[in-house]
């Protein structure tokens, strides 16, 4: 199991992806990210881990995938509803959400279910043996 801090840092990682998969990140986007992470117990971290990878510019394909990996290999969390809550948040702040965006937050809820049912399937069939 991944460590709470670990889980923080991804949560400013997915935010970084959310923020910067329709091109640059805006300012509109900074400015509710930091209002949400105020609430956050953790949100100095996950702000820490978002300016890392903004610093950076890492690839946003390669960080998503690394991003499940991550969450799958934590499990389930309370913690996801908030990461919901802030990714919905950031994408809303200029415009409304793009397609782009809408398609990222789509995919990280499928992406993530898909996974923990996978591995509840194995561990269900590892469990016959």
């Amino acid at each position: 199991m991944i460590s709470k801090d670990r889980l923080y840092q991804t949560f400013g990682e997915l935010l970084y992806v959310i923020a910067t998969c329709d091109g640059v990140i805006k300012k509109e986007e900074i400015t509710t990210l930091e209002e949400i992470l105020k609430a956050h117990p953790k949100g100095d971290e996950i702000k820490w881990s978002f300016d890392y990878e903004s610093k950076h510019q890492n690839d946003i394909e390669i960080l998503y995938k690394k991003v499940i990996e991550v969450f799958s290999d934590h499990g389930p969390d309370e913690e996801y509803d908030f990461m919901i809550y802030a990714l919905t948040k950031i994408a809303e702040a200029r415009d409304g959400i793009s397609g782009t965006e809408e398609k990222v937050i789509s995919n990280f809820s499928r992406d993530l279910l898909e996974r923990f049912k996978k591995d509840i399937d194995t561990l269900f069939n590892n469990s016959k043996h």
